[in-house]
């Protein structure tokens, strides 16, 4: 049974992924932000860093999941990716860092506006062979 995160706790990761979303490190043509929540309730943010050598490159997934681990926590509830893009999801390696730390009950959002509708799904939904 996957955890219910409040709306007003979205709207949070929202302002918050926005905001770290402008501090990204861009040399191709996408700005990603992204929030997560752990399991404590406490949100962490982060930005993608974008590396002259590409294989370097730092997703926002991973920066935010970075931020929560340095801070000692241990479980990942949820997760908001936002970027000025039609449709996307985390790619198989984000996920892979949300399924190791958030399990298959993890909510992953995405927002492709400020203010705009949040699609949320679980990590299972988006990824439903994932070897758990």
């Amino acid at each position: 049974m996957s955890v219910l995160v409040e709306e007003s706790i979205w709207n949070q990761m929202s302002e918050i992924a926005w905001n770290s979303h402008s501090n990204a490190r861009v040399l191709g043509k996408t700005q990603v932000g992204a929030a997560v929540v752990s399991g404590e309730g406490k949100i962490f943010s982060g930005c993608n860093i974008e590396h002259k050598f590409r294989s370097h490159d730092i997703h926002a997934e991973v920066s935010a999941i970075s931020s929560l681990v340095s801070s000692g926590c241990t479980k990942l509830t949820a997760i908001l990716v936002v970027a000025q893009r039609t449709q996307f999801t985390p790619c198989g390696s984000c996920m892979d860092w949300i399924f190791e730390l958030g399990g298959s009950e993890c909510v992953v959002g995405y927002q492709n506006e400020k203010g705009g509708d949040i699609k949320k799904f679980l990590a299972r939904d988006l990824m439903p062979h994932y070897p758990i």
